[in-house]
């Protein structure tokens, strides 16, 4: 396998990268064709390009791409595409280029891509090849977090329909509805030899450094050997709706000491009654869960600044 450095290199001279965008979404459709003029125009050579409008696609696309020869595979999409790139290109010589198309795009945040599509691009022209951490949901890799709770619960309730009509705000209508009748949990942690206890309606895991287009910790990355878990609140209702304003406002401010948070390497979480899970905002079983770390198993074109550990 080549040195990052040497991928790098041969990135810069030549351009040989495949396109995968998400076209399903709205804007993945209106973003396509400008996101593949930008890239010809920037001088890559471009061996394939690929609207993908059937999600159920997106998987069986991603592997014909880093299977074409490409040093560059670049996905454009919201956290759920870029998730599935990042596992399907786990452990793969080649690397995965960000172009963030989404509402929150997490973990482009945490890597340091720009969100504007041309400094996106100037990344991947100028950037260099960096190799970051995937978190393991029992054995599924994920970019960004585990959430257990309402989070979870609204991903398994939210109506087609309503998804379709009120696109991404058909989460917090969801999500009110239900908490009206959510029940807090009783959610133990066991991490390094040691039990922790919360009683709340939402605990996260996080891989990377972002949630909901906020900082988590000023500290937080996808590259430090570091799973965080965190509750939302405790067993009060608006302890969540406040807590989680308060995280969103405050995050950027925050670091790893806080009594907060609970950083370590691998996690056994378990809940008093067998609770629902989603992992980067897809839903992903139930509780109890193995929670871990793939340590650099991803390599992004990052910016040329960027902290390689």
């Amino acid at each position: 396998m080549r040195t990052k450095q040497r991928l790098t290199e041969d990135i810069h001279r030549d351009r040989r990268a495949v396109l995968v965008v998400n076209t399903h979404s709205r804007r993945g459709r209106l973003l396509y064709e400008g996101a593949r003029a930008r890239l010809l125009a920037a001088g890559f050579d471009l061996i394939a390009a690929y609207p993908v409008d059937r999600p159920r696609r997106l998987e069986e696309t991603l592997v014909a791409a880093r299977e074409s020869g490409a040093d560059l595979v670049v996905a454009g999409g919201g956290d759920g595409t870029i998730s599935t790139a990042a596992r399907m290109m786990a452990h793969r010589e080649n690397a995965l280029g960000l172009l963030p198309l989404g509402t929150t795009n997490n973990f482009a945040r945490t890597v340091r891509v720009p969100i504007d599509l041309d400094e996106a691009i100037g990344t991947l022209v100028d950037g260099k090849v960096v190799d970051v951490d995937l978190g393991l949901a029992g054995d599924l890799p994920f970019t960004n977090h585990v959430g257990v709770g309402l989070s979870a619960a609204v991903m398994h309730a939210a109506p087609p329909p309503l998804k379709r009509l009120a696109g991404r705000w058909a989460y917090p209508l969801t999500g009110v509805t239900l908490l009206m009748r959510h029940r807090p949990m009783r959610v133990i942690v066991r991490a390094e030899g040691a039990e922790h206890e919360f009683r709340t309606h939402q605990l996260y895991v996080a891989n990377g450094g972002f949630h909901a287009g906020r900082p988590i910790t000023k500290d937080t990355d996808a590259d430090d050997r570091l799973l965080v878990a965190y509750p939302v609140g405790g067993q009060g209702k608006f302890g969540l709706v406040r807590e989680t304003l308060r995280n969103a406002a405050i995050g950027h401010r925050r670091t790893l000491d806080d009594e907060l948070f609970l950083a370590v390497g691998e996690l056994w979480l378990e809940t008093d009654r067998p609770a629902p899970v989603e992992v980067d905002g897809e839903p992903r079983g139930r509780t109890p869960m193995r929670i871990g770390l793939d340590a650099n198993a991803l390599r992004v074109m990052a910016p040329a600044d960027s902290i390689d550990r």
